[in-house]
């Protein structure tokens, strides 16, 4: 048995581990895996997970931005790691920031959908909470700026990207989503004071999220709906009080046998900085433009090769400082 003193010591940490536990409260294990870390903490109850990749020179002394990737509907951090061909690590290494890849509750977000089939929409996991406490985290551990966290998802994750911008926008300073409109249920939900730097990236050829609203569909399911691809950007500009600065200017088509031709359309307050930018890809399908083709042609469409989103997404963030969401 242990004396007095220890015994006492030993009760107290396990009354603070089940308290910790039962608050909410972050819970850090990180594990080296190849020069990246893999942590987690826990949130309402449940250990949330998460892999962080931080540049090789970074001592830990630097205040860095930081840039949270959201996976797709059935992904996990590594797979949005192999999705961007390990684009944004590459970016962070060269630029100076920290990447955090988030894991969904069984590879799904609850990004207001209100879905039955997944268990995250089914039993209203609270991923708001979850980002919310991860960026915390990474700024108590890292010296994360917090003026500069951004948001960046694909498909699920980009659904998820706009439900944390309508819901947390004074943590956020932007966000971009790939192949994800606006959910329906979230639209009248999102306040309309909220103001956000908004980039969109979207197939105009998507076989599962249509650029002009509707069902979602994959196979014979149907997964929610959307509004269109423009009615959601034109939301986030209203919300932002832009005015349109440039209407559908089309980039060079720097790989003529990809079948795809990219354009952009651009929102901005010239006082307040608030941006909107919109690459409409004709031809393109619900992928990663220069990324990983990560299933057949015949099931997600083409993937664009004539820009590279990790290169666009971090042109577009780097403008942009939570300040503006601070001080409007």
């Amino acid at each position: 048995m242990l004396p007095r003193g220890e015994r006492t010591h030993a009760l107290l940490v396990g009354i603070l581990m089940v308290t910790a536990f039962i608050l909410g409260v972050a819970v850090y294990r990180a594990v080296s895996d190849g020069g990246d870390m893999r942590g987690s903490i826990v949130v309402d109850g449940l250990v949330r997970t998460y892999l962080l990749h931080l540049p090789p020179w970074y001592s830990g002394t630097q205040s860095l931005p930081l840039v949270i990737a959201l996976h797709g509907g059935g992904g996990t951090a590594d797979s949005m790691v192999k999705l961007t061909r390990g684009g944004l690590n590459e970016l962070a290494d060269e630029r100076g920031f920290i990447v955090a890849y988030p894991n969904a509750v069984e590879r799904h977000w609850n990004d207001g959908r209100n879905l039955s089939v997944y268990r995250s929409q089914r039993e209203n996991v609270n991923d708001v909470a979850f980002i919310s406490a991860l960026i915390e985290h990474l700024a108590d551990e890292y010296g994360v700026d917090q003026t500069r966290v951004y948001v960046v998802g694909m498909s699920n994750g980009a659904f998820m990207a706009h439900r944390l911008a309508c819901e947390i926008p004074s943590r956020i300073a932007a966000i971009a989503a790939v192949a994800g409109s606006m959910p329906v249920n979230l639209v009248s939900a999102c306040p309309s004071s909220t103001q956000v730097s908004v980039m969109m990236i979207n197939g105009l050829s998507d076989p599962l999220v249509p650029w002009d609203g509707g069902p979602i569909r994959f196979g014979d399911m149907e997964l929610g709906e959307v509004i269109s691809v423009e009615d959601a950007a034109l939301l986030w500009a209203e919300r932002g009080n832009c005015t349109l600065i440039c209407d559908k200017m089309y980039l060079p088509d720097t790989d003529p046998d990809d079948g795809t031709r990219v354009w952009k359309r651009v929102f901005r307050n010239n006082t307040t900085g608030v941006e909107v930018v919109l690459y409409g890809i004709d031809g393109g399908g619900h992928t990663w433009p220069g990324g990983y083709q990560y299933l057949p042609e015949s099931i997600i469409g083409k993937t664009c090769r004539d820009v590279d989103a990790n290169e666009i997404i971090w042109e577009f963030f780097q403008r942009h400082t939570l300040i503006q969401n601070i001080t409007m």
